[in-house]
Parts: C-alpha cells; structure tokens; sequence
C-alpha cells in the first residue's frame, strides 16, 4: 500500500478581520479547484474534543503533495493570501493519503 493523493488541512489559529477573510475565502476557493484541489470538508468544527481551536478548518484533497504546495504556490493562491494579509493566523499541513 502506499500514498494515494495528498491531503491539504488547513486550521485557522485566530481571526482578526473578518472582511480580508471574506475575500480571500473568494479567491481562495477558486484557485485551489484550478490547481486540482477537491474540497472534501470546510468549515467551523461540529465538535472539538481536544485542542484550542473551534475556528474554520478546510480538508482539500489533491493528486499528490507537488500538487498541493504547487497550489500554495500558485500566483492565484498568493492573491487570495495578500488579500488575507494580517486578518487571519493559520496553521496549514499537507499529509500523504494512504491507501485503506
């Protein structure tokens, strides 16, 4: 078995604006769908069972981890974050799928 595809997770830490949130959630949705991203969850957490952060967490699925730092990287994703800028802290983590 081995790895099937790369997993995008992304958990905002703290929000500070929510208009420059607003916009690049607008950018940012697009540009991960023309890099090949699926999104697969998004969102604020039904349940938190451990941890601090009950704020928006987003689970994009892509074909594999170049994919998914190709779409970090890409010049729409980079819009949508200057659009960001200060307004939102985030951690964000790309993890191989395995194949079940």
């Amino acid at each position: 078995m081995g790895a099937v595809g790369a997993y995008w997770i992304n958990t905002f830490t703290a929000i500070h604006d929510e208009t420059k949130l607003a916009r690049y959630i607008d950018l940012a949705g697009p540009a991960m769908r023309a890099a090949g991203g699926v999104f697969l969850a998004r969102g604020n957490p039904v349940h938190v069972l451990e941890g601090s952060s009950g704020l928006r967490t987003t689970v994009i699925r892509f074909d594999s981890v170049d994919a998914a730092v190709a779409a970090y990287h890409s010049p729409a994703y980079q819009e949508a974050l200057a659009e960001l800028g200060d307004g939102a802290e985030r951690d964000i983590r790309i993890l191989n799928a395995v194949d079940s």
